[in-house]
């Protein structure tokens, strides 16, 4: 995910908008040259990156998916929402593959509320891919899923707008040169979606900076002088928030800033199978680019996310079971411990991760909350897993003793 304070690519001139720079290209940076984090570098040596952004990865099936949409598209946009409605959640015929597995409708409706101009806000509990959804839906409808706030306790109104080069500013005084614009400045200007991560970790007088920018369209400079000091938002501008319901409350949004989202809950995977079949091929992908050239174990995987659901106050289902940890044990974090359990088996004896390595990856995860969760694991390892069917389950009940603590 790339900051707004990181990116070295320029002001964009108050007198006009600044052309979208489309994946692949370079841009320019101050004084010449190319940012190393732009979308151009990524798309020139993806393989050096450790996670390079949507629309570099699926740069094949984008530009596919561009070449044959004839559909009606809202303005602004880069793929109609039969188009981006494809690119997210598969089409087999078309060659294109299933990137979020989710609720289809929820995508259409997400889809739909940001051709309307309104904010789109996702909730759901951490780790059900809340961020991953936000990304594929910028990278379908602006080409671009780089322009990113990340929500936290020192998250300022410079990070959301504009701020400044000082040396510039002291020398030039306010002017184009040395203004450096934020994402949504950037987004606004160049017609795109602005992702902001984690917006209920900001604090109440932060958030509230989105009130007019929504409502208005319209990003005021007074430092600058004449038409310059304004900055519309041309088509193809909104923005994408995300929220956990754990941070509920952390800093609760205003009913305003409220009513100009449509709220739409991410939930878990509710199918057991869909789950498992997530979590291999995620760790798989994740394995590859670590430098590991075996697959993972089925047998594990499968123990993996059955030891996971159990562990999970709502298993998805309706129920829960007696061991629930305070821990979040997400899918996310289950694609983590399937890429830590490969990685030790590869590197540390050379074949694929087993359950035994899974008992001590497991660690990790269940030590994060409460010390009590360590025990509700072990009383797991000792009293539930002894009693399933499967070579994977025996090995996870007989490696119990390496669970630190």
């Amino acid at each position: 995910m790339r900051r707004w304070e990181h990116d070295d690519e320029g002001g964009y001139g108050s007198g006009g908008p600044r052309s979208h720079v489309p994946p692949g290209e370079r841009a320019s940076a101050p004084g010449g040259g190319t940012s190393p984090l732009s979308p151009g570098t990524a798309r020139a040596d993806p393989e050096n990156l450790q996670r390079p952004p949507a629309e570099v990865r699926y740069a094949g099936e984008l530009a596919a998916l561009r070449a044959a949409d004839d559909a009606p598209r809202p303005p602004g946009w880069a793929l109609s929402l039969r188009a981006a409605r494809r690119f997210i959640c598969g089409d087999a015929e078309a060659g294109v593959s299933r990137k979020f597995v989710g609720d289809i409708a929820l995508v259409e409706r997400a889809l739909v509320a940001l051709a309307t101009n309104r904010g789109l806000m996702l909730v759901g509990e951490p780790g059900t891919a809340k961020s991953l959804l936000s990304e594929l839906i910028a990278a379908a409808v602006s080409g671009d899923s780089t322009l990113v706030v990340q929500g936290g306790a020192a998250t300022t109104e410079e990070h959301i707008k504009y701020s400044w080069n000082y040396a510039l500013l002291v020398s030039d005084g306010p002017s184009d040169r040395s203004l450096v614009p934020a994402p949504v400045l950037r987004g606004m200007r160049d017609g795109a979606l602005v992702r902001f991560e984690e917006i209920t970790r900001c604090p109440l007088e932060v958030q509230d900076t989105l009130l007019s920018l929504l409502s208005e369209r319209v990003v005021t400079i007074p430092e600058l002088p004449g038409p310059g000091g304004m900055a519309f938002a041309r088509h193809g501008f909104n923005v994408i928030a995300t929220a956990n319901t754990r941070d509920r409350g952390v800093n609760e949004m205003s009913a305003a800033l409220k009513r100009r989202f449509a709220f739409e809950t991410v939930l878990p995977i509710a199918d057991h199978d869909t789950e498992s079949a997530l979590v291999e091929a995620e760790a798989a992908a994740l394995l590859r680019r670590s430098g590991v050239t075996l697959a993972p174990d089925p047998e594990v995987m499968d123990v993996l996310v059955t030891t996971f659901r159990d562990l999970r106050p709502d298993r998805g289902d309706g129920s829960g079971g007696g061991d629930a940890m305070t821990s979040v044990m997400s899918t996310a974090e289950a694609v983590s411990v399937a890429h830590a359990v490969g990685v030790r088996g590869w590197y540390l004896r050379g074949e694929p991760g087993n359950a035994a390595d899974l008992v001590t990856c497991l660690a990790g995860t269940a030590a994060k909350d409460s010390p009590e969760d360590l025990v509700r694991l072990r009383r797991y390892l000792e009293q539930r897993a002894v009693h399933r069917v499967g070579r994977a389950w025996r090995q996870l009940h007989a490696a119990r003793h390496l669970l630190a603590g």
